[in-house]
């Protein structure tokens, strides 16, 4: 994991959104057999920026770095939408947790 959980938002006060993907619903991580893995996105709702991220699973480590780069560039959801992912990757998994966030922001305005 990278940054904020959860947890230290809620102490902090800062109003965030959550975005999961789960490496059964994602073809690499069909591949691999992997059906507990997920991956998890939080974002300061205000702006989108990324401040948590949290892997569990098969090739975490190959997976969390993706989010630590975008880190700390300062970077928001916008970057994984616009980005081309591999397929079949686990990095894919960082589009579909971000747009489920998005989507999640949207309908709890």
């Amino acid at each position: 994991m990278i940054g904020e959980t959860e947890e230290s938002l809620k102490k902090q006060g800062v109003d965030y959104v959550a975005g999961r993907a789960w490496y059964e619903e994602n073809p690499r991580g069909q591949i691999i057999g992997d059906k507990g893995g997920f991956l998890k996105l939080l974002y300061r709702r205000a702006d989108m920026k990324l401040v948590g991220v949290h892997v569990i699973g098969e090739l975490a480590t190959e997976v969390v770095h993706i989010g630590l780069m975008a880190m700390l560039t300062g970077s928001t959801a916008e970057i994984f939408v616009e980005a081309c992912f591999n397929v079949p990757t686990l990095g894919q998994l960082y589009k579909t947790a971000t747009l489920q966030a998005i989507r999640h922001a949207a309908e709890t305005k």
